[in-house]
């Protein structure tokens, strides 16, 4: 019963700070679930964090919600209990804790902010946020680039760099589609990491 208290509070600081969305919750999702150092937690370690990562993304809907619900069932099951309907609960539990705060802010906000959206005050508040959201943004993409993502040789260094920049700029500029991009970097790490490495 300890482990979904501990996940729904965990999941309820994330869904009331988690400004920017997904990506920008990154950091905040890492820095409350993942095991650093000698800190007992629940077995998700950084190269399991990236796996959740990759999965949210590739999965249709937000990713803070996506991760939400595989931690959510992931946890409960490592930790004291075992079984799939604690995997669901626990699923269940922290989508929801994910989502209700979010929810009730713009529920509250909306009416609010749309009656004094030519404020100053306002405006203000919105310019400080804006860099905010970029550079929590810039802070998932930087913990997204670790040893566990890139490699440790100088060779899985220096091909996953490839790749990154590849994807990076093929997106950037040209009109192929994201899909056919994921799908193409998921085979070229399949040959290269797989067949070749």
């Amino acid at each position: 019963m300890m482990v979904y208290l501990q996940l729904l509070w965990s999941y309820i600081k994330i869904g009331l700070f988690g400004f920017g969305g997904g990506y920008a919750m990154l950091s905040l999702i890492e820095s409350e679930i993942v095991k650093h150092g000698d800190t007992p937690w629940w077995g998700i370690s950084e190269v399991t964090f990236t796996d959740i990562v990759a999965i949210s993304q590739m999965t249709p809907g937000p990713i803070g919600i996506n991760s939400a619900t595989y931690i959510g069932y992931v946890v409960p099951t490592q930790a004291e209990h075992s079984g799939v309907i604690f995997g669901i609960l626990g699923s269940l539990l922290c989508t929801f804790a994910v989502v209700l705060p979010p929810f009730l802010l713009v529920m509250y906000t909306s009416h609010f902010i749309s009656r004094h959206k030519d404020s100053p005050a306002i405006k203000g508040i919105f310019a400080g946020l804006r860099p905010v959201v970029v550079g929590l943004i810039a802070s998932a993409a930087l913990l997204l680039m670790n040893g566990d993502n890139f490699g440790t040789t100088p060779t899985e260094l220096t091909v996953s760099i490839a790749l990154c920049l590849a994807a990076f700029l093929t997106v950037r500029f040209t009109k192929i589609h994201p899909i056919a991009v994921i799908a193409a970097s998921g085979l070229a790490g399949f040959i290269t990491y797989y067949l070749i490495l």
